[in-house]
C-alpha cells in the first residue's frame, strides 16, 4: 500500500512537471522557427537558427532595457538583504511585546495590495521630482518587499541559528553589530536565497509600477519595453518568443544557482518561524 502511494505521488509529480514544461517547450519551438515557417508548434524545426534572437535583441532595444532591469532589481535586492536582515535580527532575538507588535504589523502590510497606494505615491514622486528615475524604482520595490524579507529573516534566525553562538561571542567581547555581521549574517545564506528568488522574480517582472513611474524610454525596464514590442509584432510569434526567452534568462539562471538554498530557507523562515 505504501509503495503504491509512492508510485502515485511520483506519477502526479511527473504530470505536474510536464504540465509546467509544455509552455516552455512551445516557447522554444516557436522561437527557433523563422518567419514563414507554419509547421506545428509541437514539433521542433529540422534546422537550427538564432536569427529571431538577434533580430529581437536589435529591434526591441533589449540591451538598455535589460541594464535598467538589472540595476533596479539588483539595487532593490541589496537593500532587502542588508536592511531586511538587520531589522529582523532584533525582532527575532528580543521577544518583547513591542517587537511582536512590529512583526505583526509587517505581516499585516503584506496583505495590503500595493496598487492601493498608487495614486498618492505617484503624486508624491512627482512632487519630489523623482519621476523617471531608477532610484525611485529601486526604493519602491525594496519598500514593497521589505515586510516579506523581514518576516522570512526573523523566522529563520529564530528557528535555525542557536543563541549559544552569539552568547559565546558576546563573552569574548564582541559587539552586537560584530555578532550580527561576523556570526549571524554568514549563516543566512539559505533564507537570503529565498528572499532573492521570491523578491527578484516579482521585481524583474514588475509592470504595474514601471509603466507609471518609468515612462521615459531611457529608464524603461524589460517588461515595459517588451509590451510595446509584443504589440508591434503580434503576428510574428517567432520574434515575440525569442524576446520572451531573452527576458526570462537572467531569472532562470539565478534560480538554478540558488535553488539548493531555496527550499530550506523558505521552509525555515515561513513555517518554523
Amino acid at each position: 500500500m505504501r509503495q503504491f502511494k509512492i508510485i502515485m505521488l511520483s506519477l502526479l509529480a511527473l504530470f505536474i512537471t510536464l504540465l509546467h514544461a509544455v509552455p516552455f517547450y512551445i516557447l522554444i519551438t516557436t522561437a527557433l522557427k523563422v518567419q514563414g515557417d507554419f509547421s506545428s508548434r509541437w514539433t521542433l524545426p529540422d534546422y537550427f537558427t538564432l536569427e529571431n534572437f538577434a533580430i529581437a535583441w536589435e529591434q526591441a532595444n533589449l540591451g538598455p532595457a535589460m541594464i535598467n532591469s538589472v540595476l533596479i532589481t539588483g539595487g532593490a535586492a541589496l537593500l532587502l538583504i542588508f536592511f531586511g536582515s538587520m531589522a529582523a535580527y532584533p525582532l527575532a532575538r528580543k521577544n518583547t511585546k513591542l517587537n511582536k507588535g512590529v512583526l505583526v504589523f509587517f505581516i499585516a502590510i503584506m496583505v495590503v495590495p500595493p496598487l492601493t497606494a498608487l495614486v498618492p505615491l505617484y503624486q508624491f514622486v512627482v512632487d519630489i521630482g523623482m519621476l523617471n528615475t531608477r532610484t525611485i524604482a529601486v526604493l519602491m520595490n525594496a519598500a514593497a518587499f521589505m515586510p516579506l524579507a523581514i518576516f522570512l529573516y526573523s523566522g529563520f534566525i529564530r528557528s535555525t541559528i542557536p543563541k549559544e553562538l552569539e552568547e559565546a561571542a558576546r563573552i569574548d567581547g564582541a559587539s552586537t553589530l560584530g555578532i550580527f555581521f561576523k556570526i549571524v549574517f554568514p549563516l543566512l545564506k539559505p533564507v537570503t536565497a529565498s528572499v532573492l528568488i521570491v523578491a527578484c522574480v516579482f521585481i524583474w517582472n514588475d509592470y504595474q509600477f514601471a509603466i507609471f513611474f518609468l515612462q521615459d524610454s531611457a529608464v524603461q525596464t524589460l517588461t515595459v519595453t517588451m509590451d510595446s514590442y509584443f504589440t508591434e509584432n503580434q503576428h510574428n510569434l517567432g520574434l515575440v518568443a525569442a524576446a520572451a526567452m531573452i527576458a526570462m534568462l537572467p531569472m532562470a539562471l539565478m534560480f538554478l544557482v540558488l535553488q539548493r538554498y531555496f527550499i530550506a530557507g523558505l521552509a525555515s523562515g515561513a513555517v518554523k518561524g
